[in-house]
């Protein structure tokens, strides 16, 4: 039995989409974190198993999901995801095998309309499918990840993601992520910020995307990830500085 497992908010233009795509799946189950648009009521039509639960982190909140799941086996996908019927198929495939506890999916991500081959997008392995009894979600704020204890092997259909659709999505994205990145550093207390370090930070990550990681052959969307990247850094190292500042002010 394999149990889906997605977490959603505000993701009514993505979410149909999604979940047309794990229809076969046994068992289909959404964590909503209380959306704003209809994505609650998309999600109903194709599922009795939604749930609403307030927001703490996108470790804690999949953990949820996955506390909710019945099946052997358990494929984590995001609300802008897509799993192909090729991908399908070698899902299927492997839940029919002994030798390994969970899987590495190839991840084609898209940006502004294009999909990305190059800027250390791909391929973006990233561990989805795994035996319920194996794995756990770590409590990380943002960039959570899946412990699997046992062997991992790794499937060679990619998961679609619709990374991001348009600039007002980057911008939006952009914002949020630096936020909770920001606040993940702020809470391991290791790393001390500055004006000087963002700019570093930023300039190097624009750097490694567009000319180590050959951003270039994706053309202007390639640039515009590199420079989104950038920013991404740039801001997560100036919102740290400003919670650090705040504290020493308090102190």
């Amino acid at each position: 039995m394999l149990s889906v497992i997605i977490i959603t908010k505000n993701e009514a233009s993505h979410i149909g989409r999604c979940l047309d795509s794990v229809l076969w799946a046994d068992e289909v189950i959404v964590i909503d974190s209380g959306s704003e648009d209809n994505t609650v009521e998309i999600c109903k039509q194709y599922t009795d198993s939604v749930f609403i639960a307030g927001w703490i982190g996108f470790g804690i909140q999949k953990q949820r999901a996955l506390d909710k799941a019945q099946g052997d086996w358990v494929l984590s996908i995001d609300a802008d995801e897509v799993v192909t019927p090729e991908l399908r198929a070698q899902i299927e495939k492997a839940l029919q095998q002994e030798q390994f506890n969970g899987y590495e999916i190839p991840r084609l991500s898209s940006y502004c309309g294009r999909q990305i081959r190059h800027s250390g997008w791909w391929p973006d392995y990233v561990l989805r499918l795994f035996r319920r009894n194996a794995g756990y979600f770590t409590e990380s704020v943002v960039h959570e990840r899946i412990v699997v204890q046992g062997e991992i092997g790794k499937l060679t259909s990619p998961l679609l993601h619709d990374a991001f659709v348009s600039v007002d999505e980057v911008l939006h994205k952009l914002d949020c992520y630096s936020s909770l990145g920001a606040e993940m550093l702020y809470q391991k207390g290791e790393v001390q910020s500055s004006i000087g370090k963002a700019i570093f930070k930023a300039f190097w990550t624009f750097i490694r995307t567009y000319c180590l990681k050959a951003g270039f052959l994706d053309g202007r969307q390639g640039l515009m990830l590199a420079i989104s990247n950038a920013e991404g850094t740039y801001y997560k190292y100036v919102k740290l500085l400003e919670l650090q500042t705040r504290q020493s002010c308090q102190e």
